[in-house]
């Protein structure tokens, strides 16, 4: 989990990828079937009257439907690899002095014996004088027992009618060396045609990391997609229409071929394996981690979210 700051007056949330656009601004259920839980969620945490994770109060509707099911069907697919969540409240929402920015943390741990190392989420949305920034992140995260891609979802917005879309199963071997690698988890799910299903429509272009580090973290068949419209009702129908139907098919394909587990491998494998995995982990927490969150919270409230981010890390 790389993250780097946007080129916009704001500070993205460190908790996903993230990028400067050279662009202007389950394992038994189906992905229909997680919609009925989601009458399990509140509105409202009646312990300490704050928004839930599952909430997602400043989206558009299509948008938070579309949160809710694949928070929903992630949690019940992997219900019997996950631990429940122990975040404190003062992490699981957390906000600066003046409630400008307000974020939310989730992060559930997976049991020793499971290839799932956890699944973490959040929103995090912020005020300025200028405008507003809107980010909402899925993330799932393999230990070392497999060499399966990790999960990446972020939808990034600076305002009803124009978004940053991040989709993708970040590479955890490199593709060059382990062709069955790409043939495995890229080529026989047909992975780039999700990215050129969203990139026929007019209102979609590429969307490119200026840093090559990050694309390098990325991998060839990611959905990287600036989507930019008129009126908020076409965002809302694209939302509905178009990116709800690839981002479930996406992670179908994540949970179908990448949670249950990768192939056997050998112990010097596993060592750059889980290098690797450290030094992405690593540079989220120094790169950005370390810089926004204090500015955007203030220093006590970002370093208690930090920590409680580290320790899902195991740094």
């Amino acid at each position: 989990m790389v993250v780097l700051l946007l080129s916009t007056p704001f500070v993205l949330p460190p908790l996903s990828f993230s990028f400067r656009s050279t662009t202007p601004p389950k394992l038994s259920l189906s992905l229909s079937a997680s919609s009925s839980s989601t009458s399990s969620f509140s509105s409202m945490d009646p312990q300490i009257g704050r928004p839930r994770f599952t909430d997602f109060p400043h989206l558009s509707a299509p948008h938070r439907d579309l949160m809710v099911q694949l928070v929903s069907t992630v949690e019940t697919r992997l219900s019997s690899h996950l631990l429940p969540s122990s975040l404190p409240p003062d992490v699981e929402y957390y906000q600066n002095e003046t409630a400008s920015s307000q974020g939310t943390l989730h992060i559930r741990s997976a049991h020793p014996d499971s290839p799932v190392d956890f699944i973490l989420g959040s929103w995090l949305y912020c005020t300025t004088p200028t405008g507003s920034l809107n980010v909402t992140t899925l993330t799932a995260y393999l230990n070392s027992k497999t060499d399966a891609p990790r999960l990446l979802m972020e939808f990034l917005q600076t305002g009803p009618t124009s978004m940053i879309l991040i989709l993708d199963l970040p590479p955890r071997r490199d593709m060059v060396l382990h062709k069955d690698y790409l043939q495995h988890y890229y080529v026989d799910p047909n992975l780039d045609h999700l990215r050129q299903r969203l990139q026929i429509l007019p209102e979609v272009q590429p969307y490119f990391a200026s840093s090559l580090y990050i694309r390098c973290a990325l991998s060839p068949a990611a959905v990287s997609v600036v989507i930019s419209c008129r009126a908020p009702d076409r965002m809302e129908e694209i939302m509905r229409d178009q990116v709800s139907s690839v981002a479930k098919e996406m992670l179908e394909i994540w949970l179908e071929r990448c949670a249950r587990g990768g192939v056997e491998f050998g112990e010097g494998e596993r060592e750059v394996l889980e290098k690797r995995d450290r030094l992405i982990k690593e540079s989220t927490v120094e790169i950005d981690l370390r810089s926004s969150l204090p500015r955007l919270f203030g220093e006590e409230v970002g370093s208690r979210v930090i920590g409680a981010i580290k320790e899902a890390f195991k740094l």
